[in-house]
């Protein structure tokens, strides 16, 4: 009798997410469909669905953007109508690409099975309009390696559903998540060139699990944030369509999500303040602002079992579509608009203005209303003291301060563009790896623009994902310099100004020198011993009288 009423909740909560599972052949079924949501799938069972959904449609494309650390294909399902297999057909039929983005951390499944559910509702199914105004890319299964290292308690907060789960990190012991500037894992490497710079989607959905906290949300979403890039991306993401989409799910399935955060009872109870995460382009949803795209973080409530996690990621992904679909043209448009500003801001105001280089969290100017969370109570212990202890009831709060806003605490001056010293050739590659317009110098040149003098390294005494991070402390100067012929230069005035900036920057709070790419150049200049000038040259004129 309980499992038969068990079975009964399960079909209950996952009604509607996709046709009646007899209705696709065996091939078509996913693994936790098979057991009870209580398996995830493995790659094999990935690779296996693609296989046999591919010979059924002639609206999708397999393919791969690469290998893992392990050497396994990186496999990538390209939907349209009519059928394409490049991003120069995506390009040449004039809809906007979507990108969905699941299991980036190995142990964070649902994402994956909910790929693999769209497309078959998409491909054979009644959501065919999916495909009437945009393409989609659905990644089922980025984080390929740590997927597959499968053990019990990996995800203590997922409460053993499902039994087993893989693990955060790729084959290399990274979080793919951390490596959006740094570029160390060959899937970055893959997703940034092959999917970002290649097929440059137009909205990129990234989605994850939470690891715990106790809101009352089913699912919680951020937009990519706006700190150092221009405001029309997240305005439109953050103002427009998420509000429209928590407000449709409500409605339709009675499915309560809200921005994402954390909060810490032993701060305040009751609620007073309530934590996102922080804005640093490493995360790929928040670099996509400095691209002038659009992105959405999707994180689903830890604490619910497998299937409702499935259940309001896939309402919550089909709503995304069903957004993007329906205002395609419109959110092409507020793309183009945030790369043309980004352009002609540094054409207008090189080296008149100072841009943010450093941020700190802050509270959005409208706190959070009608907050859902579990409730929690005071529970005194033998020795007197006071514990707060979760009850199982929910529970609402109003004017929650909301730290999901950022204002920066350092700015350094707008240049025109940067040179990189041909011995700094790995700077440049890694620009271009990243999707940047450089060029090398093939005559010397003059420019006239500002040098910064490293007065002060501090690196820290922990190593994150593999690095003591580094922060420097000085001072920019005027310079009149002369780049030799092999140099590299950078003109800002492209799409990805923002992007660039915030690499390059010295002080950047997500820049390359605090990821150790010059240690070995400022230790060798005895950087502790006094002061060293920092390699990378800003320019604001180029001194065309002067070439050589």
């Amino acid at each position: 009798m309980k499992k038969l009423l068990f079975l009964l909740l399960i079909t209950s909560c996952i009604q509607g997410i996709a046709q009646s599972i007899p209705t696709f052949p065996e091939s078509l079924k996913i693994t936790p469909e098979k057991t009870n949501f209580e398996k995830t799938s493995t790659y094999a069972e990935v690779i296996q669905f693609l296989t046999s959904i591919s010979a059924l449609s002639n609206q999708i494309t397999v393919t791969t953007i690469g290998k893992s650390t392990l050497g396994k294909d990186i496999p990538l399902a390209i939907l349209a109508n009519p059928k394409i297999t490049t991003a120069e057909e995506a390009r040449k039929s004039g809809k906007p690409v979507i990108y969905i983005q699941a299991n980036i951390h190995g142990g964070e499944v649902e994402g994956k099975e909910v790929s693999m559910m769209l497309m078959r509702d998409i491909l054979l199914g009644k959501k065919q309009y999916l495909l009437n105004h945009q393409i989609i890319l659905f990644m089922p299964i980025y984080n390929i390696d740590g997927n597959d290292k499968m053990a019990k308690g990996l995800r203590p907060s997922q409460e053993n559903s499902p039994l087993e789960t893989g693990e955060r990190e790729n084959g290399q012991g990274l979080d793919l998540n951390r490596d959006g500037v740094k570029m160390e894992a060959p899937e970055t490497h893959a997703l940034i060139e092959n999917i970002f710079t290649q097929w440059d989607p137009q909205m990129t959905v990234d989605l994850h699990t939470t690891n715990g906290t106790w809101h009352g949300y089913s699912l919680t979403w951020a937009p990519g944030y706006l700190y150092a890039g221009q405001p029309e991306t997240y305005l439109y993401t953050n103002n427009k369509m998420l509000p429209h989409i928590t407000k449709q799910l409500k409605i339709k399935d009675d499915i309560n999500i809200g921005p994402f955060g954390d909060f810490y009872p032993k701060e305040n109870w009751p609620l007073k303040n309530f934590y996102t995460y922080n804005h640093h382009p490493r995360y790929i949803v928040n670099q996509m602002g400095l691209r002038n795209r659009m992105s959405i973080l999707s994180e689903s409530f830890a604490h619910e079992r497998f299937y409702q996690r499935i259940n309001s990621t896939y309402q919550f992904v089909d709503e995304i579509l069903s957004y993007c679909n329906d205002h395609a043209a419109e959110i092409v448009e507020t793309n183009k608009q945030a790369e043309n500003a980004a352009i002609n801001y540094v054409l207008n105001n090189a080296g008149k203005t100072k841009k943010g280089i450093r941020y700190k969290m802050v509270p959005t100017e409208t706190p959070l209303m009608h907050f859902r969370t579990y409730d929690y109570t005071q529970f005194v212990q033998p020795d007197g003291s006071v514990n707060l202890v979760k009850t199982g009831r929910i529970v609402y709060h109003d004017s929650v301060n909301y730290f999901g806003a950022f204002k920066d605490t350092l700015q350094s001056t707008l240049p025109r563009g940067y040179i990189i010293p041909a011995a700094f050739s790995s700077i440049a590659t890694l620009l271009k790896n990243q999707g940047a317009v450089v060029h090398e110098l093939t005559q010397k040149t003059i420019i006239k623009g500002e040098v910064f003098t490293v007065e002060q390294l501090t690196k820290a005494t922990r190593k994150f994902e593999g690095h003591l991070m580094a922060s420097a402390e000085g001072h920019y100067a005027p310079i009149l310099y002369t780049a030799q012929k092999g140099d590299f230069i950078v003109d800002l005035a492209q799409p990805l100004a923002n992007l660039i900036f915030y690499l390059l920057e010295p002080q950047s709070d997500d820049g390359l020198l605090r990821w150790n790419f010059y240690d070995t150049y400022l230790e060798t200049e005895k950087i502790n011993e006094h002061a060293v000038q920092f390699p990378i040259i800003k320019y604001f004129t180029i001194n065309t009288k002067n070439k050589h």
